[in-house]
């Protein structure tokens, strides 16, 4: 089964319920029609379509008024995909006589619907609604259909900005390349590719593929290797932000549980790690694929559905989060406003956390699937879906879109003319209104500060309006690299902690439309818990000329509270320091003033008086030049020092 592309099936009226809904006997009666007519129903009924369409052919040349036939013919179309002829048929049967079955009208207009003739769905929709007593399941979509041809109509008279650019030869082949993933900063891309076992086979699988930037370009493509691909389907691959962790589908796998499960392998260095099952809750019997990982670094999006004989049905989204235990949380659905009684068939959370996207047929749109963006709410909830309109979307099937890290650019595949072949990766500029928020990042790399080894440690950016963990991870093993969103608009405190080592903070502000643009790049220098070692507490906030703690302080005061329980040998001072403005006297008080509210908050905490001290030196020792205000900034500081260890 390919994992990565349904097919989203248009529901018409099967024959047993035309015959059902219609008078007793057939519409005609002449008998030769009627033989080739019911041996046309067989042929129908075991998929033999080709030799269906010739009995029935036959049927109406008898007699050019039999409906039932029309009805079937049309059907034999539906199946077929030759959606033109099966309208005609349609209109055949409704011109012989317009009311002898109504939900023709019905079947019809979903046909017109599906590939773009709006303002005929629509007055089809309005005749089949005109008839009392029809079935009230086909009423109530209908009515839903009908604001779908509404919304349809306008759409294409105000088409949105849409542009598509393939993405070239580094990246596309004459095989079909889809669903790609990027990292925050824009530097890696992983995809798929479907493509022969061996050049010339007609077995196809799917495998992942990757590609660096390049002086701004995509570069040239290499396999994802052995321990991400193998003989079976690969798909749907979905990086966390910093790139180090893929999760993505595969099927049929000797530890699968279903027909399709959710995978995740991690990057050590420059060697993926084993794939491993996210197992249960998240994995089931059911089909389960498309996930996509939130910045948050613990919630995760994907889409389940249930495997029938005729493919994947019943398509919802879902979310799980993975708890410190690294245990996932049984899947839940998101809500009605998103998942319909439809198909939901992809979901992209984006790196700002705040905008999902998602296709779906179940909403007003277009027409089959239409790809929507949907805005997280103040109170968390996701807001009402928005159709991204036409041209991006279409009366043909849109399967999903990724957006960049920086929200201008969007990726979509496409079999579009002018391409390699297949289907092709395409990116175009999103216009502003189904843009998601702007997001910047911090990269660090994290060293030992005396042998600039690379460390493991522990990070996490927190909100420091709320003093809510943002999001939390550890650097890798082997490089000491990683890498975090900001989103705009909130002011950010970076923690860094390793066992045995002083903790590094830091902060960054994303509230101005400049700050946003910024990429933050640090070395992270970790010094070890030993006397003479300190840490200035970058997160530690005063009102000018005050010495009352700012509430975005807790959180970092709090890292130092859990350091002094978990070293209760040593013994610190905690130290204030002004820049040289004003008079040396007032500074030398205030800074003293704000060591001491330190140290009585870390009292109220529950750490010793007896192991710490605290001081004011006011502008006597600087770590900058006050003739600038970078430098004054960088004077105005709050630190603590390792005076002694005991053993």
């Amino acid at each position: 089964m390919n994992i990565s592309r349904i097919t989203c099936l248009i529901v018409f009226l099967s024959l047993s319920a035309m015959v059902m809904g219609q008078p007793r006997g057939y519409s005609t009666t002449n008998k030769s029609a009627i033989k080739n007519y019911e041996s046309a129903t067989k042929l129908y009924d075991s998929y033999q379509n080709q030799k269906a369409e010739v009995e029935l052919k036959k049927a109406l040349e008898k007699d050019p008024r039999f409906i039932e036939a029309y009805i079937l013919l049309a059907n034999v179309y539906v199946d077929m995909n030759n959606y033109p002829a099966a309208i005609e048929q349609y209109l055949a049967a409704i011109d012989v006589n317009p009311n002898f079955y109504p939900t023709n009208y019905y079947t019809l207009a979903n046909i017109e619907l599906n590939t773009g003739k709006y303002e005929d769905a629509q007055q089809h929709y309005n005749k089949f609604l005109s008839f009392p007593g029809t079935n009230q399941a086909f009423r109530s979509q209908a009515e839903r259909k009908i604001q779908s041809c509404r919304f349809a109509i306008e759409a294409l008279k105000h088409p949105v900005p849409f542009n598509p650019e393939n993405l070239g030869e580094n990246i596309n082949s004459k095989y079909d390349e889809y669903f790609p993933s990027i990292t925050v900063d824009d530097e890696i891309m992983i995809y798929t590719r479907n493509r022969p076992d061996v050049e010339g086979s007609n077995h196809y699988h799917e495998d992942f593929y990757i590609s660096h930037k390049i002086n701004g370009k995509w570069g040239p493509s290499e396999n994802g290797g052995n321990q991400l691909n193998t003989t079976g389907n690969e798909g749907v691959p979905n990086f966390s932000t910093d790139g180090k962790i893929v999760f993505f589908a595969a099927c049929g796998r000797p530890d699968g549980k279903g027909s399709c499960d959710l995978y995740y392998s991690r990057l050590n260095g420059n060697v993926w790690s084993k794939p491993i099952n996210l197992g249960s809750p998240v994995n089931t019997g059911a089909w389960e694929s498309q996930p996509s990982f939130s910045s948050d670094g613990r919630t995760l999006y994907f889409i389940r559905g249930i495997v029938t004989g005729e493919g994947i049905h019943e398509q919802d989204i879902y979310v799980t989060k993975i708890g410190d235990d690294g245990r996932w949380t049984v899947p839940a659905k998101l809500d009605s406003k998103i998942n319909t009684e439809g198909e939901e068939e992809f979901v992209y959370i984006h790196p700002d956390d705040q905008t999902l996207y998602f296709s779906s047929d179940g909403h007003v749109g277009m027409g089959n699937l239409d790809i929507y963006v949907s805005r997280r709410q103040p109170d968390g909830s996701w807001g009402e879906p928005q159709d991204l309109g036409y041209p991006l979307n279409t009366w043909r099937d849109e399967r999903g879109m990724l957006v960049g890290p920086k929200g201008d650019i969007a990726y979509i595949a496409s079999d579009r003319e002018g391409g390699y072949g297949g289907l092709d990766l395409y990116s175009f500029e999103l216009y502003k209104g189904a843009r998601p928020l702007q997001v910047s990042f911090v990269k660090g790399n994290v060293i030992d500060n005396k042998t600039e080894a690379p460390l493991e440690a522990a990070y996490e950016i927190i909100d420091l309006e709320t003093g809510k963990t943002v999001t939390k991870g550890y650097s890798d093993k082997i490089t000491g690299d990683f890498l975090v969103t900001l989103t705009a608009g909130k002011d950010y405190g970076l923690n860094v902690s390793k066992q045995g080592y002083l903790f590094y903070s830091d902060h960054f502000s994303c509230t101005d439309p400049a700050d946003i643009k910024n990429a933050y790049s640090l070395k992270v220098k970790l010094e070890a818990a030993e006397q003479g070692s300190k840490v200035i507490l970058k997160n530690v906030f005063f009102d000018t000329n005050e010495f009352a703690l700012k509430a975005s302080s807790n959180s970092e005061l709090d890292k130092l509270v859990a350091f002094l329980q978990s070293n209760p040998g040593v013994l610190v001072e905690i130290s204030g320091h002004t820049d040289s403005t004003g008079d040396k006297q007032k500074n030398k008080i205030l800074s003293e003033n704000r060591a001491k509210t330190v140290y009585q908050y870390l009292i109220n905490k529950g750490i010793p008086a007896t192991s710490m001290r605290f001081a004011g030196y006011g502008d006597s020792k600087p770590v900058a030049g006050n003739d600038t205000e970078e430098g004054r900034a960088m004077n105005r500081r709050t630190e603590f020092t390792i005076l002694s260890v005991k053993n």
